[in-house]
C-alpha cells in the first residue's frame, strides 16, 4: 500500500471546482483545503508507488485550475 499527501496549488477562482474534481477521485481518501503556499492537501492511498505517480501526472495535474503540485510519499504499515 502506497500513500502520498498532495499539496495542490490552484489558480485564483478556480478552488471549489478544483476541489470537487479531487473528491470525486477514488483515490483521494482524504481532501482539505489549506491557507498559505498551496491551496489543498489530498492524501491519496493507491496499491504502488507506480499508481501514485500515475494518479498525480494524468490525474490531479489533468485538472483545469491545478497549476503546481507537490508529493511527499509514504507507506502505510
Amino acid at each position: 500500500m502506497a500513500l502520498g499527501f498532495v499539496l495542490i496549488k490552484v489558480s485564483p477562482g478556480k478552488e471549489r471546482k478544483v476541489y470537487d474534481a479531487l473528491a470525486a477521485l477514488d483515490e483521494v481518501e482524504e481532501l482539505y483545503p489549506l491557507f498559505g503556499e498551496y491551496d489543498l492537501i489530498a492524501k491519496v492511498v493507491v496499491r504502488s508507488f507506480e499508481e501514485l505517480s500515475d494518479v498525480v501526472v494524468n490525474k490531479i495535474r489533468s485538472i483545469d485550475g491545478v497549476i503546481e503540485t507537490k508529493t511527499l510519499t509514504g507507506a502505510r504499515f
